[in-house]
């Protein structure tokens, strides 16, 4: 029997860690996806996130970052009554709000991508985790981040969130040493 994360137990969860969790992510508009699902998520488990990304994806362009900045107040009415969407109005105006500052980063840098990995100097950190209670749900780096967002003008990144997103994109493995991904992962690195 195949071991996975403790977290990883209906079909749409285990393929999304079979497949994208804790993979290392360098694609601005996948980077931009989760930073708008992972706000999303706040208060809500992620399995509801996984459940409604397709509609997510269709109600927000793809994650297209230029689209969204320039939604309107009519067209954040209409996704406020979006049945497939989380239909709260302070995560859907901080998606755009969000899709501003992202391409304002981007301008900076030159992408977000190399922005956002510059916390962990361009490489994943790997953890060791052997129990569930081995990961954190927050680290130093994670608080960095959601500060540095913050000033520039990010909602919905508080250090949780954006230790999430780290996993999430592969910026972090916290991978169970039990699981399949973790040794995967170390193969794959050496």
């Amino acid at each position: 029997m195949t071991k996975r994360c403790h977290w990883a137990k209906n079909d749409l969860a285990i393929h999304y860690h079979d497949t994208e969790w804790g993979v290392p992510l360098h694609d601005d508009r996948g980077l931009f996806e989760f930073l708008i699902l992972e706000g999303a998520q706040a208060g809500l488990s992620w399995d509801t996130i996984l459940r409604k990304r397709d509609a997510y994806r269709d109600a927000f362009d793809n994650f297209e970052p230029a689209k969204v900045a320039r939604y309107s107040e009519a067209k954040m009415a209409r996704l406020l009554t979006n049945e497939g969407i989380i239909r709260n109005r302070l995560k859907i105006v901080s998606a755009v709000a969000n899709a501003k500052a992202f391409l304002a980063v981007q301008k900076e840098f030159g992408s977000f991508d190399a922005y956002i990995w510059k916390f962990v100097g361009g490489k994943p950190i790997v953890n060791k985790p052997k129990v569930p209670g081995d990961v954190p749900a927050k680290t130093e780096v994670s608080d960095a981040i959601s500060k540095d967002l913050k000033k520039r003008g990010f909602n919905f990144v508080g250090s949780t969130i954006m230790y999430a997103f780290m996993q999430a994109t592969g910026m972090v493995n916290d991978h169970l040493t039990t699981c399949f991904r973790y040794k995967e992962y170390q193969n794959r690195e050496r």
